[in-house]
């Protein structure tokens, strides 16, 4: 079986791409298709997969120059994704997110109509509430896996609610005491982990340096802040001299996160829909802080559904502050309201999404043989 994957851009339209090529090893081929210039150029190969690129450009909704230009470059995209479907020939085509999907999708759906390429088409949507990209590729899709058991009405009937998979090493046994002594952390404290995802938060950011060098924190908390690359050197300025008591380790970037989730007992962090499927999977509350600009806020979406089930709290992304965010972590971690979070966070996973998602391809693969 000759698997295609498409999709890029951030952390959350990788990695469950990843833990999906990985549950395939030893029975498919597997190739990704990305862009050169983005996260997906580090992250696919760092994953042992073979990345081929093309052009693309985000969608636009007004007409305007930049119009012309991004269909320009999609059109390009289009061209040169035709001749890496055909080079390929999967049976089927896997978009994770990203405007690259989206030259990919409709050259794998040119293909498959001039009878080039009988490749089925999936698309998953780990979002609560669909991008631009994602909408127009709707109709071009066989299928679509979402995280959310309700689905939006652009996909139609075509929508299976199958989870969003998480990377099989997040799931490893892994020792408490250890995982702090690696991050060089006290596993008897309570852990906050602050995170902003692949690209970093500088809210965020800016948020948790005010909290730990201007307010003391309580004696058995500790944080754990991942600043992103991009503000590392800032952030680390910010930091040098923490309130006196204050125990805080900063990193830039962590390339397997599974100590950190392993140690964590909140999470503050964006509500990107890769992050929210692995604290649902792992059961871990947080503390979510949209990101105001995604696309049609989804972020915001995404956030509302896990402060319904009782699994987040939501600071707005212009009310974030050191002050707003002592409150709110001060009502997270008291020892009742953790519990009930970690639960509500667990309820909101679904079972088993790398098998579901798996039995959903080999069905299509089938309906494919067969056709």
């Amino acid at each position: 079986m000759r698997v295609l994957f498409t999709g890029g851009g951030t952390g959350g339209h990788l990695y469950p791409a990843i833990a999906l090529a990985d549950a395939l090893r030893g029975r498919a081929e597997i190739r990704f298709i990305g862009t050169a210039d983005r996260l997906e150029s580090r992250i696919v190969p760092q994953a042992g997969y073979e990345l081929r690129t093309i052009a693309a450009k985000p969608l636009t909704r007004k007409p305007s120059l930049k119009t012309a230009q991004t269909a320009v470059v999609n059109a390009v995209g289009i061209a040169q994704a035709l001749r890496e479907v055909a080079a390929f020939r999967p049976d089927i085509v896997v978009a994770t997110g990203g405007y690259v999907c989206f030259p990919v999708m409709a050259a794998a759906r040119l293909l498959r109509a001039a009878g080039i390429v009988p490749a089925r088409l999936a698309l998953l949507e780990p979002n609560a509430q669909p991008g631009l990209t994602n909408r127009l590729l709707a109709p071009l899709v066989d299928e679509v896996w979402g995280a959310f058991a309700q689905a939006p009405a652009v996909f139609s009937r075509k929508y299976s609610h199958t989870g969003i998979p998480v990377r099989a090493s997040l799931f490893r046994p892994n020792n408490r005491i250890e995982a702090a002594r690696r991050l060089r952390l006290d596993p008897d404290r309570r852990t906050i982990l602050a995170i902003g995802g692949s690209q970093g938060a500088r809210s965020i950011n800016e948020a948790v340096a005010a909290l730990i060098t201007r307010r003391a924190l309580p004696e058995r908390w500790q944080v754990l802040h991942v600043c992103g690359e991009r503000d590392y050197e800032y952030i680390k300025a910010e930091e040098r001299e923490p309130y006196a008591g204050n125990a805080v380790v900063l990193v830039p970037y962590l390339n397997e996160m599974a100590d950190a989730y392993a140690l964590s007992d909140v999470i503050v962090g964006r509500a990107g829909a890769s992050t929210l499927g692995e604290l649902a999977a792992l059961g871990i509350p947080s503390v979510l802080i949209p990101y105001p600009f995604a696309a049609d806020d989804h972020q915001m979406a995404n956030a509302r559904a896990f402060e319904a089930a009782g699994a987040s709290r939501i600071i707005a992304d212009a009310d974030l502050n050191a002050d707003a965010l002592w409150w709110t972590l001060r009502e997270v971690l008291e020892p009742d309201r953790l519990a009930a979070m970690r639960d509500a966070a667990r309820s909101l996973g679904a079972s088993d999404p790398v098998t579901a998602i798996l039995t959903r391809i080999d069905a299509l693969v089938s309906r494919k043989s067969a056709a």
